[in-house]
């Protein structure tokens, strides 16, 4: 298993010895899934022979969400917009027919028209006292992130290997057959 050069620094609550000098320290690296840690003190992180700090990845360019009043709002404008689209095209179509049948569609279009008028102006109030509750959620603390050198690196990476390896050799010797015990006659 390959774990990628990507640590994290965390606080342990024990100190431990220092993977370098072996002097305690609590400052642990690890990668994202604990496949790999070791204890290693705050002076070696300084140290570019050893790790650079990783650059912070840049955050996504916040998209403005969008609240479900401010959806039903621009939906009703949308709506009436048609209605009245459709109202138009009635009177240019019930000129030339009857004239008498486009006035009641005309007064129950205004009458509809001022009653969501008066139910959106409603609706903004309380849109902005509850805009104005809101506040900018707060950037989550992130554990510093470091790469190791190679050579650090490579050293990590064969220890790993070493252990699996001996944990492989361990499960394997039940199974292997014993030597001949028995006497060459």
């Amino acid at each position: 298993m390959v774990f990628p050069n990507l640590y994290y620094k965390r606080t342990a609550a024990t100190a431990k010895a220092c993977y370098i000098c072996y002097k305690p320290t609590v400052t642990v690296l690890a990668t994202i899934d604990t496949a790999d840690f070791f204890y290693t003190c705050p002076t070696h992180l300084t140290d570019h022979g050893f790790a650079t700090r990783a650059p912070d990845p840049e955050p996504e360019p916040k998209k403005p969400s969008v609240s479900p009043e401010e959806i039903a709002k621009v939906k009703e404008e949308w709506e009436r917009k048609q209605r009245q689209k459709k109202d138009k095209e009635g009177q240019a179509d019930g000129d030339g027919k009857n004239g008498a049948e486009g006035a009641p569609k005309d007064a129950e279009g205004k009458e509809a028209d001022v009653g969501t008028k008066a139910d959106s102006k409603q609706e903004k109030k309380p849109v902005v006292a509850q805009g104005s509750s809101t506040e900018e959620p707060t950037a989550r603390p992130t554990h510093e992130r470091y790469i190791l050198h190679r050579d650090i690196f490579s050293l990590r990476t064969a220890d790993h290997r070493r252990r699996r390896q001996a944990a492989q050799t361990k499960n394997l010797a039940p199974r292997l057959p014993g030597a001949p015990r028995g006497s060459l006659q």
